[in-house]
């Protein structure tokens, strides 16, 4: 399985209020970076709490430490030592966090794109959340955005359900548990529906989205 298929969308489109978002979206251009899970992990950590132009330039001033030809390799972060890194940056927590992601790299227990593969998504899930810095929704994010993962609901995720409550025309957003409820309809393609509640939420921004009157 894969990202907005057509096998996806004609599951997807059996759900009305779906059909209607999918009708407005319009096709699915979600498509995942070709990145090494340890990179993807690094980068979502330089993100945290900053804004997306502050943290690309700290990150931008971070590889030119490392490693001014690519993104470094896990002995490369770690042959810095923590003052370097906050010398690009970088706050004490992240330089803790980013060093036990690179640590955990080069043993293994961040596997690679090859070798993630091999591992379900839950399994992936157990296997990072014990990182420094990295909780259930940052794994996630790597699921989707990185691995490419079909059926993935980051019910915790507020643009997710601020796009489902504007599509169901709800006054409030559904809590993350009775979201994931509703959300077994949509598999084995939730990341699709994901995808799409995050642009229902981006079009309501800017007052382009019309809910559907019935459902």
């Amino acid at each position: 399985m894969s990202i907005g298929t057509p096998e996806a969308l004609k599951h997807l489109r059996r759900d009305p209020m779906m059909k209607a978002v999918i009708r407005q979206v319009g096709p699915c251009t979600l498509t995942p970076a070709r990145r090494q899970p340890y990179e993807a992990l690094v980068r979502a950590i330089a993100h945290q709490q900053v804004h997306g132009r502050a943290a690309e330039a700290i990150l931008g001033r971070f590889i030119a430490c490392c490693c001014p030809k690519g993104f470094p390799a896990p002995e490369e972060v770690l042959a810095l030592t923590p003052e370097q890194m906050r010398a690009c940056g970088l706050s004490g927590n992240k330089v803790l966090a980013i060093r036990d992601i690179a640590e955990k790299a080069a043993t293994g227990m961040v596997p690679t794109r090859a070798a993630a593969r091999r591992l379900t998504d839950e399994e992936l899930v157990e296997r990072l959340l014990p990182l420094r810095g990295v909780g259930r929704w940052t794994v996630e994010m790597l699921l989707i955005f990185t691995l490419g993962r079909a059926d993935i609901l980051p019910v915790d995720d507020f643009g997710v359900r601020e796009g489902y409550r504007v599509a169901a025309r709800l006054d409030e957003q559904p809590k993350p548990r009775a979201f994931a409820a509703i959300g077994e309809a949509w598999a084995p393609y939730r990341t699709t529906a994901a995808w799409y509640f995050w642009r229902a939420a981006d079009l309501s921004k800017e007052g382009r989205f019309r809910a559907p009157t019935a459902i």
